[in-house]
């Protein structure tokens, strides 16, 4: 088997890709033939050490799969060999072949590809999680999308438009703006040369009542003044580079609030309630509700590109590994 190796923490140009032998299922587990990973903005981090948590090296990156079951370990029953499947495996996703515990895998609905499939779970999990669980959206809400024309940004547009919100997605291209309106965005901010914030209130008469943020920095700090009444800035992540420094006086303000939202840690310390927000999100998709989009795929010789057209932003929608 093939598995792309972070020998120690470099740019994505250091990344390796090595020989390894197929992985044997134990007891309890299944090992998957992969035919699509999923590929993040985090996975840059992970590789360059500059995420939060920073694996002993060298590891295998990647933590979105989708693939068909091809042996079962000891033990394993509700899974045949054939069955497509997707997991989330935390580390070890750029490879051909990887071994999980059975409970990991999640049928792939029907009418969902695989590259699809592997690149859904993450980015669809935290929208529901900030939208559903911590946002309390309700019917009507305007929603303002930062980053709209990433996967993270694509999904809470699928979300928001899924659950009645109006969505206004800010994105700095063509192409990104032309994919959140597909993916559901009412309207859009040309986030390059508009000022955000006014346009914002301008489009939804007065303020917004949830800003979904995975940018952060100095348009995170400037949106939060866009937001009405008890409006709720939904902190998703800083993929500027930059933590915004709040201003609490504006926070203050018009009884507004600011919330974290950490589904990551929240999945893997609330197991039941994770298995339960996934099989809302699956049923969603399986109704026709939500349509996750196709991913930009490169092949594994060119994970670099794909980590570094992830990084420098000049990705649309989700990208994915194809083996």
């Amino acid at each position: 088997m093939r598995a792309v190796v972070c020998n120690s923490f470099a740019p994505p140009e250091e990344l390796r890709i090595e020989e390894r032998s197929s992985p044997e299922p134990g007891p309890g587990s299944v090992r998957v033939d992969v035919t699509a990973c999923g590929v993040n903005f985090v996975d840059g981090l992970f590789v360059q050490g500059l995420y939060q948590i920073r694996p002993a090296t060298p590891f295998v990156p990647g933590s979105e799969i989708a693939g068909v079951v091809s042996e079962l370990g000891p033990g394993v029953s509700g899974l045949d060999v054939g069955d497509r499947v997707l997991a989330s495996v935390g580390l070890g996703g750029f490879a051909d072949q990887v071994v999980i515990r059975a409970g990991q895998a999640t049928p792939i609905p029907d009418g969902v590809t695989d590259t699809q499939a592997a690149t859904l779970t993450q980015s669809y999990c935290t929208g529901w999680f900030a939208l559903v669980r911590r946002g309390e959206a309700t019917v009507g809400d305007w929603l303002l999308v930062l980053g709209a024309g990433g996967g993270v940004g694509l999904a809470a547009c699928d979300i928001g438009r899924s659950l009645g919100l109006r969505v206004i997605a800010a994105a700095s291209s063509e192409e990104k703006r032309a994919a959140a309106l597909a993916a559901g965005a009412e309207f859009t901010i040309d986030s390059s040369t508009e000022d955000v914030k006014e346009r914002a209130k301008e489009l939804s008469a007065g303020g917004v009542d949830l800003i979904y943020d995975p940018v952060g920095g100095d348009l995170a700090e400037r949106c939060l003044r866009a937001l009405r009444y008890d409006g709720r800035l939904l902190v998703i992540g800083f993929a500027s580079g930059e933590i915004p420094r709040l201003p609490a006086n504006q926070i203050l303000l018009r009884n507004r609030r600011v919330i974290g939202v950490d589904w990551g840690m929240w999945a893997m310390e609330h197991t039941d309630d994770q298995r339960a927000l996934f099989a809302e999100v699956l049923a969603a998709i399986e109704s026709g509700r939500l349509h996750p989009a196709e991913p930009t795929t490169y092949p594994f010789d060119q994970v670099s590109v794909a980590l570094g057209d992830l990084l420098e932003r000049r990705a649309a929608g989700k990208v994915a590994l194809v083996p």
